[in-house]
């Protein structure tokens, strides 16, 4: 018989308590710096598909809704961590040191966006769940190194069902790996829904069968995400193995600007996702509290804009990259035997000039 996997939970969908708060929640001030980076990163996000929409930005993948997510790890994690992202983690970019600019850099197809950040940390993987196997050798050389340190490693519930995941969660298990694997469950892995995907209660019952400890959280729910995440990564760097945190969300938006969700995710299930969305409960809560006003709200709002603003400025001052770029970040070595394929190259992008 399948276990019973019991959600997470701090904050009910209007932002009331369901149960005791651990102690750090009392003070506001982590839950205010939660509430102003997930502001600022819906802010990003809005212009970033706006960009795209007018041609001056790539193929774009919305948080919309997912902004408790990513934002709650960033915070979690201490800056020697590594974090191994997949797409959809830009909150989780922009804390840890990414500029804006820098991740509108990559999304516009130039590669000088994957730069940004720590340097242990891993660039934007777009093939899915490829970088599971990558946070588990990360995690698996911080183990054999000696050091407290944690790996971090998003994917989509899409990515739960390939063998990379499977795979990686096996060694985690077996070798009691330091990395957190957390699954977004945003319900959609592109056009196909959650239970078309899996006929388990729970993805994270996946990791129990690794001997992995698992966990499924309410992902719109601040709270109970940053306890979840600051468990299982002080876990991690003290030898105590790994987790896989299952957090329960909705893709508000398309998969990417390249999508149109409206075609299968049915209208009355996302307008009930809307009344559940992070942002909005957060700021129930804190207003409940006392803590936060309109007159706050609109002053932040103001900040966001300007730093939005700033930063796309920036970007689209960046001066383009010449084709040949490509070659520059796929060796560390520079093989001879890619100079003629390299010169081939310059070269017939001359002769096309000259057309």
């Amino acid at each position: 018989m399948e276990p019973v996997m019991q959600t997470v939970r701090y904050l009910d969908d209007q932002g009331h308590t369901c149960q005791e708060l651990p102690l750090w929640a009392h003070e506001m001030e982590p839950l205010l710096e939660c509430y102003r980076w997930m502001l600022l990163t819906r802010q990003f996000d809005q212009k970033a598909i706006a960009l795209q929409r007018t041609g001056q930005l790539g193929t774009y993948p919305s948080s919309l809704g997912q902004e408790a997510i990513a934002v709650t790890l960033g915070l979690a994690m201490e800056p020697d961590d590594v974090l191994v992202p997949y797409y959809r983690d830009h909150g989780t970019q922009l804390i840890r040191g990414c500029g804006m600019k820098d991740i509108l850099l990559y999304w516009g197809g130039d590669e000088r966006g994957s730069a940004a950040g720590p340097q242990q940390d891993f660039p934007v993987c777009v093939p899915i769940a490829t970088q599971c196997g990558h946070a588990v050798g990360a995690a698996k050389a911080l183990q054999l190194q000696g050091r407290s340190q944690a790996v971090a490693c998003t994917l989509g519930d899409g990515a739960s069902s390939k063998g990379d995941f499977l795979e990686a969660l096996n060694l985690a298990g077996l070798w009691q790996l330091p990395v957190v694997f957390v699954l977004n469950n945003n319900q959609w892995a592109i056009s196909v829904s959650r239970q078309k995907q899996c006929a388990a209660s729970a993805l994270a019952l996946k990791g129990m069968g690794a001997g992995v400890r698992s966990v499924q959280v309410d992902g719109n729910d601040v709270i109970a995400m940053f306890d979840e995440l600051t468990q299982a990564l002080e876990a991690a760097r003290a030898g105590q193995g790994p987790t896989l945190i299952e957090a329960i969300s909705y893709r508000l938006s398309d998969h990417t600007t390249a999508d149109d969700a409206s075609r299968y995710c049915p209208q009355e299930e996302l307008q009930q996702a809307w009344k559940k969305e992070p942002v909005a409960r957060l700021k129930r809560f804190l207003t409940s509290q006392g803590a936060w006003t309109e007159a706050l709200e609109q002053k932040w709002l103001e900040h966001c804009q300007h730093t939005v603003n700033s930063a796309v400025q920036h970007y689209l001052e960046y001066s383009p990259q010449l084709p040949e770029a490509m070659f520059d970040h796929l060796y560390e070595d520079w093989p001879t035997v890619m100079e003629d394929q390299l010169q081939a190259f310059a070269e017939r992008r001359q002769r096309r000039l000259g057309e």
